[in-house]
């Protein structure tokens, strides 16, 4: 199918031998002299600094574009070539707002993940074990997914008031109206905000994996169930704290947006701790057999 112009049908390095991802922003992504370039300005959050740069796309999984990225037909032509997926996304990756087809080239992970969510009984509740262990440092031994969410929360009302109190703002507990999410106070505004925006990586990482953002294995009704999964592994580490720091910013400068503040503050800390690349990691290892797998 499409054989010749598209190249599909030649020899691709399997993902497993990859490099994984290349995020790029402020910049054109083109093909010059039949090899992938992107001529940036430079100036993003991450310093890069402005010039031509040649792309290994034959050695890479994902391009990520962020904003004041834009991208030629050739090069889009070049990846599919090579099977590299290339996703819009936000600054940092706090957002995903395309996704390319799953990546052709392994099925394991989702075959996995449906066999694992398939099992209600004892599939489901393994994954969700490991999820929470993962959480809370420790695999507890209960198998009731009521009494694992009540430990869960408890452990996470004393995050928020041990964070709260470290980074020197008042907590007056977790309010949330989703008909009239201004309604909460400036914490409480902060942290659906960062929560957004780690879930905009969580969306990277799943896409990234071609798992199946659908079947969750503690969350169940959304249609990004897994993606909520996925971000919750890393709330108490990048939600919580970057939100609580965007308030301790917009109280000393009042004239700062806590939407803006708390988005950049997650981006800075996915950027700083590779999370994308941790969560790519955490999934592999929640759907690895028993023994190669291990709460980190």
């Amino acid at each position: 199918m499409l054989s010749g112009r598209l190249g599909l049908e030649t020899a691709r390095l399997p993902h497993a031998d990859r490099h994984g991802l290349v995020y790029l922003d402020r910049g054109r992504l083109s093909v010059e002299d039949g090899a992938l370039s992107f001529s940036g300005v430079g100036g993003g959050p991450g310093g890069g600094s402005a010039g031509d740069y040649v792309i290994p796309h034959q050695s890479i999984s994902l391009v990520l574009l962020g904003p004041g990225g834009s991208v030629t037909q050739d090069a889009l032509r070049t990846l599919a070539r090579h099977g590299a997926g290339l996703v819009a996304v936000g600054e940092d990756g706090v957002r995903l707002y395309t996704a390319p087809p799953l990546l052709s080239d392994f099925s394991h992970l989702a075959r996995r993940q449906v066999s694992l969510w398939a099992d209600a009984k004892q599939g489901r509740m393994h994954v969700a074990r490991r999820m929470y262990a993962m959480r809370l440092g420790e695999l507890l031994p209960h198998r009731d997914i009521t009494v694992l969410r009540g430990i869960e929360g408890s452990r996470v009302k004393e995050t928020y008031r041990l964070s709260a109190q470290r980074i020197g703002i008042k907590w007056n507990g977790r309010f949330y109206d989703r008909t009239n999410p201004m309604a909460a106070d400036l914490p409480n505004q902060a942290l659906n905000h960062a929560s957004s925006a780690l879930e905009g990586a969580a969306a990277i990482a799943v896409t990234a994996t071609a798992t199946i953002p659908q079947l969750g294995f503690i969350h169940e009704d959304s249609g990004q169930s897994f993606v909520l999964d996925v971000a919750d592994l890393f709330r108490d580490q990048i939600t919580v704290n970057s939100a609580f720091r965007a308030v301790k910013a917009v109280q000393a400068n009042p004239t700062l947006s806590i939407e803006r503040t708390a988005r950049r503050m997650v981006g800075e800390a996915l950027r700083k701790q590779s999370v994308i690349a941790c969560m790519i990691d955490r999934i592999k290892a929640l759907f690895a057999p028993d023994e190669e797998a291990a709460p980190s």
